[in-house]
């Protein structure tokens, strides 16, 4: 009698369960999730996201405070002022040579005049080309000065550059489209350079990745639609349609989480399968496929 009973139990439970072939793999969504950090120090002004957001590649976020960076800034640009000072000043001394050369030289044309009459003398003669070499000579110590005045303006330079971009950083832009998954900084702390501020993902779509046996590969290919299975609160189902995007060129031993059609085999091949998120999915969480 009590046989009878049990097998007309489990009979009840295979109506009640119809079962469905088993899936072909098992796995968990990922998603490419990016942490932003800090690339500047300083007091942390202002900070403007929140866990859950949604944000657009390029939207400011935040501010590290500046006015240290923007002193030092101003500085630069003063000394740089200087320097161009002294790059007017040779011009000027070199201006004053030249116009002392043309008047040399008009001495000097009506000298060798007198000369040819025998009105001027030789020391005269010399007196004048001394002059306008001497001249010559200080035009060229001048012109070397310019050298090194271009020289220290480029280093100037080049430390605005750095101090420009250092304010560059202080303003913090999101790189990245996607969901903020987790804020670790608040506004008013004190950020170090590759300090962790939030972590962000593009959720829109995510990989599920499973691992399959090298006898389930041949139908496994790049492109392919397949049948994802996931479970819902209330007990059902939901399926879903993914496209194979990955497929590892390297089996690897089965890890301990997963389960694949057979549970003995110990080599493996990850796949990964792209799925759009209609916002009901989330990182980590388990899913099923059938190829």
């Amino acid at each position: 009698m009590k046989a009878s009973y049990l097998f007309a139990t489990l009979l009840l439970l295979a109506a009640c369960n119809p079962n469905k072939e088993r899936s072909d793999a098992y796995g968990n969504f990922e998603a490419i999730e990016t942490t932003i950090s800090a690339e500047a120090n300083g007091k942390l002004l202002s900070f403007n996201l929140e866990e859950g957001q949604t944000l657009n590649s390029g939207v400011p976020v935040g501010l590290i405070d500046t006015v240290d960076t923007q002193l030092r800034l101003l500085q630069l640009k003063a000394q740089l002022a200087a320097v161009g000072s002294r790059t007017d000043n040779l011009n000027a001394q070199i201006a004053v040579l030249d116009k002392q050369t043309e008047n040399l030289q008009t001495d000097k044309n009506r000298i060798e005049g007198m000369f040819k009459d025998k009105a001027a003398t030789q020391k005269q003669m010399d007196d004048i080309n001394g002059a306008i070499d001497v001249n010559g000579k200080q035009k060229d110590a001048i012109t070397v000065q310019f050298k090194g005045v271009k020289d220290d303006a480029a280093v100037v330079r080049r430390q605005i550059d750095e101090l420009k971009e250092q304010i560059r950083k202080c303003h913090i832009m999101n790189p990245v489209k996607g969901t903020v998954l987790a804020k670790y900084v608040q506004a008013n702390e004190m950020m170090t350079t590759g300090k962790a501020m939030y972590k962000i993902a593009d959720i829109s779509t995510l990989d599920l990745k499973v691992y399959v046996s090298g006898s389930q590969l041949s139908d496994v290919k790049i492109g392919k639609e397949v049948k994802v299975l996931v479970d819902r609160p209330n007990g059902t189902i939901k399926k879903t349609i993914g496209k194979v995007s990955w497929v590892s060129d390297q089996s690897e031993f089965t890890p301990k989480i997963i389960q694949t059609r057979d549970e003995r085999v110990n080599l493996v091949y990850a796949v990964k399968i792209k799925v759009k998120n209609d916002g009901s999915l989330k990182i980590g969480m388990p899913a099923e496929v059938n190829f």
